[in-house]
């Protein structure tokens, strides 16, 4: 087993991380950028490296930094999270340059996935079946002849990324033009390759995607699938396990049709095969997402098992301990990505000092988060939270613990789109599990009085808020003014002071 791992991310995967190291007794590096210098995940490692600007591109996403870094302290391998450089063939190779264990899968098939139009091509030839689409697209012309083949409308995706990054859908020719340009300059933002590609739209389909994982010793399970189907512009906001829609015979041909993609792919560690679900319920392949996923978490709590830490034990050379036949489904689960953004606002980020924070708790219900009360959300990077996860032993039950948990959440200081996730549970389509990619915009759609159940509480909900708002300003932070000898409060400036060095001994403790 390794000794010491550098985590390559931030945020709350960071953390998530370090946790897992700590019960298997390793000891974790971070790295951060200038932005992130005060960042949770900074304070709970046992070592910290600076990687500079804050910009992604000169901290993030530079692999001679973080390889100088793991270097520096001697890490014995690195777990690139999600997003960034998680889905880097040249990364997990030149990890390997270096001596260290990339904690994913080998780079070849990271770059054999990680190609959509490749993994297209290898997939057809396994005999998954997959939504129409081309390949790789050299110029908006090659795109136009592309578009009139298949029949609009058509989506233009990057090759080589996802999180509906790099992406456009296009629903005629003089349309196209832009979206192709404008959707490879994205594509290569993000991910640093512009290459892109098209793929007809499936109207109103549902988005399922089944979590797999292998060892290096040729074994392979699936552990179920995930409802990933509300989106918003193409990014999951809300996802659940299992599926409402899948029965046991269903989640059988998916869960076989992902082994099947993974052998062909000669893949290890964790991955998520994306599928698309028409109305007939057939499926199509979307995608092979190489990492470990940000809604993991539902995953976990259903079957019970940690996956990072198996990351990491399949990294370290260990066999799966168990096999397909003793995976079991309990419960359900749901998880709510919290962001910093303001719904009111057409989403817009919103970075600032978190002034006062109540996370949930109690049975059912974790909270995976990467934020503290009195920290300042940066606005460079993805401006999420947390993801607040309920689980409980079928889905009307998962869903009232969610909503309890939404009650006791409260963030001040920024906007945050918790008031959009109440809305979700409260809607008779998703009660009901009727529910599809495009159900999310239809609800923004709606006055927010028509988008949930009517119930007796909801008419003294503004009143409550508005006092709960009024105690949380009056109420101190903690250690705020407080004087242990009978003194007037102290001057803002000492309170500060104060507050800024109750904070750091209680890290150091």
């Amino acid at each position: 087993m390794f000794k010491k791992i550098l985590i390559a991310n931030r945020g709350e995967i960071a953390v998530r991380v370090m946790r897992a190291c700590r019960e298997l007794g390793i000891a974790t590096v971070a790295v951060y950028s200038e932005a992130d210098r005060e960042a949770l995940h900074v304070r709970r490692a046992e070592e910290a490296c600076p990687l500079g600007p804050s910009a992604a591109s000169e901290s993030y996403l530079n692999i001679d930094k973080l390889l100088e870094a793991a270097r520096r302290t001697g890490a014995q391998a690195v777990h690139p999270g999600y997003g960034f450089l998680s889905e880097n063939a040249e990364f997990a190779r030149r990890c390997a340059q270096a001596g260290l264990k990339f904690i994913g899968p080998s780079a070849a098939a990271m770059e054999l996935m990680g190609s959509k139009t490749r993994a297209r091509q290898t997939m057809a030839e396994a005999g998954v079946p997959l939504v129409l689409g081309s390949g790789a697209l050299k110029s908006a012309k090659e795109a136009e002849t592309g578009a009139e083949k298949l029949g609009y409308p058509v989506l233009v995706k990057a090759a080589a990324g996802g999180g509906g990054k790099g992406m456009r859908l296009v629903r005629e020719r003089a349309e196209m033009r832009s979206a192709f340009e404008a959707a490879g300059s994205e594509a290569l933002r993000a991910f640093g390759n512009g290459e892109v590609y098209l793929e007809k739209l499936l109207e109103s389909p549902r988005h399922i995607e089944v979590q797999i994982l292998g060892d290096e010793h040729g074994n392979l399970v699936y552990l179920g699938e995930r409802e990933c189907s509300l989106q918003r512009r193409h990014q999951k906001v809300l996802e659940e396990a299992p599926s409402p829609l899948v029965d046991e015979a269903m989640r059988l041909r998916m869960g076989e049709s992902a082994l099947r993609v993974a052998r062909a792919a000669g893949y290890s560690n964790a991955g998520t095969v994306e599928f698309l679900v028409d109305a007939g319920r057939s499926f199509y392949f979307l995608e092979m997402n190489t990492r470990l996923q940000v809604e993991h978490p539902v995953t976990e709590m259903v079957t019970g098992l940690d996956l990072v830490q198996l990351q990491i034990r399949i990294a370290a050379g260990e066999k799966l301990p168990f096999e397909q036949k003793d995976v079991q489904l309990r419960g359900h689960a749901i998880e709510c990505r919290i962001y910093a953004e303001d719904p009111e606002n057409d989403f817009l980020p919103s970075p600032g000092k978190i002034t006062r924070l109540m996370t949930p708790a109690g049975p059912g219900i974790r909270d995976e988060s990467g934020v503290y009360q009195g920290w300042t959300v940066p606005l460079e990077y993805d401006p999420l939270l947390s993801k607040l996860v309920a689980h409980a032993g079928n889905r009307r039950e998962t869903i009232a613990r969610m909503e309890r948990a939404l009650e006791e959440y409260f963030v001040g200081g920024i906007a945050t789109n918790l008031p959009l996730f109440r809305r979700i549970l409260r809607h008779p389509e998703f009660v009901a599990g009727a529910i599809d990619t495009g159900f999310l915009e239809r609800l923004l759609e709606e006055p927010a009085a028509e988008a949930g159940r009517a119930t007796p509480a909801e008419d003294g909900e503004a009143e409550v808020a508005a006092i709960a708002a009024a105690l949380f300003a009056a109420t101190p932070a903690p250690g705020a003014g407080v004087s242990t000898n009978g003194a007037r409060p102290a001057e803002a400036w000492k309170r500060a002071g104060r507050q800024e060095g109750l904070r750091e001994e209680k890290w150091r403790e």
